[in-house]
């Protein structure tokens, strides 16, 4: 009789709680205008460990765009700020307003 364990179909990390910090950080997203009129969105509020420099460079490459991370918060070039909160909170985050 084989062992048939109804829970190997799920598709369960190896951490469960790994994700539980991104879900209880509060991100601020908003737009900035610079000099000659240069849009930049952003992301503030990052607690913990997040990996800035790896989450830029993903949101960086979805939208197309240049960006950096500067002082614990991360600006992307452009007025892509509805599209910044659509990825953030798919990647599990929760953004404020």
């Amino acid at each position: 009789m084989p062992d048939d364990d109804p829970f190997d179909d799920l598709d369960v990390p190896e951490d469960p709680l790994a994700d539980l910090g991104r879900a209880t950080e509060q991100l601020t997203v908003r737009s900035e205008e610079r000099r000659y009129r240069k849009t930049m969105v952003i992301i503030e509020g990052f607690e913990g460990d997040t990996d800035l420099e790896s989450l830029a460079s993903e949101l960086k490459s979805t939208l197309g765009t240049g960006g950096t991370v500067k002082e614990g918060h991360i600006e992307i070039q452009g007025d892509h700020e509805g599209r910044v909160r659509e990825l953030l909170e798919e990647s599990g985050y929760s953004v404020k307003g």
